[in-house]
């Protein structure tokens, strides 16, 4: 395994240099901390004023990953009822999925096998899935979902599980960056296969500068409790 030092790193944003675009949606009851979870990974800050999303809004970051530039679009879609059939549609062509639920409500876990239901309904059937318990920082007792509960949902519906704080940033990074590394080394053995088939058809390379956007399929947000599909991910390399 790369040292992570030596596999990731922030990168700029020029269109031309990008290698992959990786789209993953975040999905989950309003409130849970989906738009702070994004705002930690991306630009490294959180807002304490920050309000419900209304429809769907993407924040991107650009980095490197086994010495190839990966742009991560990363859809924050609203939790809210009435925009449900919105932001179904933009489950479509996401490489990966992470359904977040608030650790202090029970509810927003109880929901959970409703956004999973919705992204296998509408999302392609490879979309990877990952299930993050967020507000991991809150004190013991205000805590109405245990991790064992949670990991234990997410090995019956062959999810991966992790919790983080998006207040404190803890195991935020983390989550993502695997979710990312897994998507890459699917993506990476399917972009050999498409391009063969593109130089069988054209009769020569890809063009220069075309930007790769594959479908991908296990995903690792490891940390807190290893479920199967962990140890069946695990046994992936990438290089």
């Amino acid at each position: 395994m790369v040292a992570e030092e030596e596999v990731v790193g922030w990168e700029g944003e020029k269109e031309g240099e990008i290698d992959y675009v990786f789209k993953v949606v975040v999905v989950g009851d309003s409130a849970v901390g989906k738009t702070q979870l994004l705002g930690r990974f991306t630009k490294d800050e959180f807002f304490l004023d920050s309000k419900s999303t209304i429809g769907v809004e993407f924040q991107t970051r650009t980095l490197s990953l086994h010495r190839k530039r990966v742009k991560a679009q990363i859809w924050d879609t609203a939790g809210q009822e009435r925009y449900r059939a919105v932001t179904s549609a933009y489950y479509r062509g996401a490489l990966g999925a992470m359904v977040v639920y608030d650790i202090t409500r029970r509810r927003t876990f109880e929901n959970v096998a409703r956004w999973v239901e919705e992204l296998r309904a509408h999302a392609d059937g490879s979309t990877v899935v990952a299930l993050i318990g967020n507000k991991a920082d809150m004190p013991a007792g205000r805590r109405e979902v245990a991790a064992d509960e949670a990991a234990r949902f997410a090995e019956e519906q062959g999810l991966f599980f992790s919790e983080a704080s998006a207040l404190s940033g803890d195991n935020v990074e983390r989550a993502f960056l695997t979710l990312l590394e897994e998507i890459f080394a699917v993506v990476s053995r399917r972009a050999l296969e498409l391009d063969e088939a593109r130089r069988m058809r054209n009769g020569g390379g890809a063009a220069a500068g075309e930007v790769l956007s594959l479908k991908g399929t296990t995903l690792d947000v490891g940390s807190i409790m290893e479920t199967s599909a962990m140890k069946k991910s695990s046994q992936c390399s990438c290089s």
